[in-house]
């Protein structure tokens, strides 16, 4: 059976050329990136030259990069940094409703710590608006984190006018671009992002590397101790080959993001030309506009999710039903929720997120798959 893998927006193939990068890092290129003989001087060169790639893939400089273990490391640093540097004693937090779980929760344990939250609500399309974020601030909010695309439904929330407003009123903003960063073209500086999450498994990179970018300047405070590494906010021995890894991923997006795009927007159009669109068994999750160009998320009318998936996975396909680190969980997705998504879709959402390795031809035979698997568990003849 020849497999096809539509969930690149849980984790994407690592890129052969990435992996050429890493290897003298795992084998030859041994040495700690904080000793002084060559072999750490090597080791530190290689993390050097990756900071400059994700730097410049963001168009900010390398000095205001930390590298972290992922996108959830990258979120708490930022988030809890910024307040135990700035507002120890409480505060006025702005969020929305379909932030990814490493936000949310983080949001909500400092609600536990005396914190004050707004959860803003989004549009039926998963879109949170400027005008709810200004509606929701006060005279005491001294963080707002809005993430630039969602990682379910890939719906993009309008982060420019988010930032313009942080920047009038002199509110830190942070943004969680882990979903995004492979397909937006994300200029901090530009923005008024403040603070900025991205990882390395969404851009064909290897897992457990993320960097947080900080805005020069602003002061965040570490959150565990010991050496004086990635600018004494992130303690311990780097993973070189990973990040180095990382550093070459970004460098090959910055040269390939365009067709990537051209490329993604192809396969999910024709999902949803040849499955969804006047079908009436069929949901679309969010739009066809203002969404991620490589992500499509639908529900399935009197189809539950998790057995839908298996009798994919039985078939050779794999297809997520939303945030692959909620894959075990049995609650209903809380971003469809947000949307108000009616009771009968929000147990049967799908997922599709293709990659730079997927061909219509996979479509094709992907779209024939779930068609005969929905008619079959709908018990409609085949």
């Amino acid at each position: 059976m020849k497999r096809i893998y539509l969930d690149n927006a849980a984790a994407t193939p690592m890129d052969p050329r990435v992996l050429d990068v890493m290897m003298p890092y795992l084998t030859t290129a041994y040495g700690n990136p904080s000793s002084l003989h060559y072999f750490g001087q090597q080791a530190r060169a290689a993390v050097q030259t990756a900071r400059s790639q994700v730097a410049h893939c963001l168009g900010v400089k390398g000095e205001d990069l930390v590298f972290t273990s992922g996108g959830t490391e990258a979120d708490n640093l930022a988030i809890l940094g910024f307040l135990r540097a700035n507002f120890p004693d409480g505060g006025h937090l702005i969020t929305t409703a379909v932030e990814h779980h490493a936000v949310l929760r983080t949001f909500q344990a400092l609600e536990q710590k005396g914190y004050d939250v707004t959860y803003v609500p989004v549009e039926a399309d998963g879109r949170v608006t400027a005008e709810a974020v200004a509606q929701a601030l006060r005279d005491d909010t001294v963080l707002i984190s809005v993430m630039y695309a969602n990682n379910e439904t890939g719906m993009v929330q309008p982060v420019d006018a988010i930032g313009a407003l942080a920047r009038q009123k002199g509110i830190a903003f942070h943004v969680d671009a882990v979903q995004a960063f492979g397909y937006v073209p994300i200029r901090p500086l530009e923005q008024g992002i403040d603070m900025l999450t991205v990882c390395s498994h969404k851009i064909y990179g290897p897992k457990g590397v993320g960097a947080l970018y900080i805005r020069h300047g602003l002061q965040v405070a570490a959150e565990a101790y010991g050496g004086p590494q990635e600018h004494r906010l992130r303690a311990g021995t780097e993973n070189v080959a990973a990040i180095a890894g990382f550093g070459k991923a970004a460098e090959l997006l910055g040269a390939e993001r365009n067709d990537r795009v051209l490329a993604a927007r192809r396969l999910t159009d024709a999902v949803y030309e040849r499955l969804i669109k006047g079908d009436a068994r069929f949901h679309l999750n969010g739009r066809r506009n203002h969404v991620l160009p490589n992500i499509i998320d639908f529900s399935v009318d009197g189809v539950d999710s998790a057995i839908l998936l298996i009798a994919l996975d039985l078939q050779g396909l794999a297809v997520s039903a939303g945030s692959a680190c909620e894959a075990g969980a049995v609650e209903a997705s809380h971003v469809l929720q947000a949307m108000g998504i009616e009771e009968k879709w929000l147990r049967s959402s799908i997922r599709l997120s293709v990659g730079k390795e997927n061909t219509l031809d996979e479509i094709k035979r992907a779209v024939a798959i779930i068609g005969d698997a929905v008619r079959k568990s709908r018990g409609e003849s085949l």
